[in-house]
């Protein structure tokens, strides 16, 4: 089993000007792909696991967002680097569903599929939603203040989750904290 930062899109590893379907909107956040290039030169897994309720309120279709999803690869691509898995929840704060972050569904098939150690990895977003999955698979997380994460920082740190300036941050922290089995 393997470790794994399971990562939030938007806001996290690119700008979030809501509900984005099209490719050519994708804008990469500063120092991302280096943050992304030292946990793949680690060995830790890089998953993102995104809400994605554009689809359920028929602002964006499943095609629209595989798109995106495929330019952020392709960027990544360019800078040599790549993301194990992408897994996304399709429906609406109201659905109820247990995939919708802060459910762990997403989280845990990940898990299953890409042989991760839950309790070896780490939950980094911007929203309190990203972060308090990790509590409920045993894994650490971290707030980073891109995107919204500004707004969610004292509830988050009422918890005890660190917050830092942005993914770059987050894992140069990652990187320092001693790994659990």
């Amino acid at each position: 089993m393997t470790r794994a930062v399971f990562l939030d899109r938007d806001g996290t590893l690119i700008d979030d000007p809501g509900f984005l379907a099209d490719p050519a909107g994708v804008l990469i956040l500063p120092g991302v792909l280096d943050a992304l290039h030292r946990l793949q030169v680690a060995g830790i897994r890089r998953v993102v696991i995104t809400n994605q309720s554009g689809i359920g309120r028929g602002l964006l279709t499943p095609t629209e967002v595989g798109a995106v999803h495929a330019e952020i690869d392709r960027q990544c691509a360019v800078a040599g680097v790549s993301l194990d898995g992408w897994f996304h929840c399709p429906h609406r704060p109201e659905d109820g569903c247990t995939c919708r972050k802060p459910g762990t569904l997403l989280h845990t098939r990940a898990a299953a599929s890409l042989d991760i150690d839950l309790a070896a990895s780490w939950c980094v977003g911007d929203r309190l939603g990203d972060v308090a999955a990790a509590a409920a698979i045993g894994a650490r997380a971290i707030l980073v203040r891109t995107g919204d994460g500004r707004d969610h920082e004292s509830a988050v740190r009422d918890q005890g989750i660190p917050v830092v300036d942005d993914l770059a941050a987050a894992v140069d922290l990652i990187l320092s904290a001693p790994a659990t089995t």
